[in-house]
């Protein structure tokens, strides 16, 4: 399946194809596009559209006041929040992506950071997705750590 977003990702456009790939759909193909074309390009290409205006999967206000990222829209619509260490890693997008709640986790204005200069270094989307694979990797592995500890 083919999943669209707007291109020159940063947070959410890197930490949701991770994962899609991870947990939803393995061979996915990450399409980046103008922001003004992803709605035509996912009804084109028969995909899903995501983290942009309009998009099947976005962010999205809460009852609350609150506002949940793609990331964890994503995660809502797939029932993947039974996993104590993915809704851990969802509580880092939010925090990264969010911008008024950066000071809701402690790894909050670090990922937003990576992920600010990661775009300005690397101008292939497609390759800055490649790397920042290796970012959620590790954020993943660390908070299954951190949530097995918190079992013990």
């Amino acid at each position: 399946m083919k999943w669209v977003t707007r291109q020159r990702p940063k947070v959410d456009r890197i930490a949701c194809p991770w994962l899609i790939h991870r947990f939803i759909d393995p061979d996915a193909e990450i399409l980046y596009v103008a922001a003004d074309e992803v709605l035509a390009v996912a009804e084109r290409e028969g995909g899903y559209s995501f983290d942009a205006k309009g998009a099947a999967y976005s962010h999205r206000r809460q009852p609350d006041g609150g506002e949940w990222c793609t990331f964890e829209t994503l995660v809502d619509a797939y029932h993947l929040g039974g996993d104590r260490a993915l809704a851990e890693l969802a509580r880092i997008v939010h925090a990264a992506d969010v911008a008024r709640d950066v000071d809701t986790h402690p790894f909050g204005a670090t990922v937003r950071a990576i992920g600010d200069a990661g775009a300005a270094i690397e101008p292939d989307d497609q390759e800055l997705l490649r790397r920042g694979r290796f970012v959620y990797d590790a954020l993943y592995a660390h908070c299954q750590r951190t949530v097995g500890e918190a079992q013990s």
